[in-house]
């Protein structure tokens, strides 16, 4: 099974077509290029896939991918 941060990888460059060479822990979601809806985009799909409820979590911009995976190990259970 993949890790988190793999599976993070792999959106960022299969389904939102960031370049892997610019994917690593400390770069923020600005970095990556994404925009709001991208930002928007990405959130869902881990909710989605890890089953949590990220929809009270802000991530800006600003935020880097060690933040976004650990906002996601501390967010509550998605509820169905």
């Amino acid at each position: 099974m993949a890790s988190r941060y793999e599976h993070l990888t792999r959106l960022l460059t299969e389904k939102l077509n960031v370049a892997p060479d610019t994917v690593h822990p400390d770069a923020t979601l600005a970095d990556l290029g994404l925009d709001s809806l991208a930002i928007a985009e990405l959130t869902m799909s881990l909710q989605d896939d890890w089953h949590v409820d990220l929809e009270a979590v802000s991530t800006p911009p600003e935020t880097t991918l060690t933040h976004l995976l650990t906002l996601a190990d501390t967010a509550p259970p998605a509820t169905t």
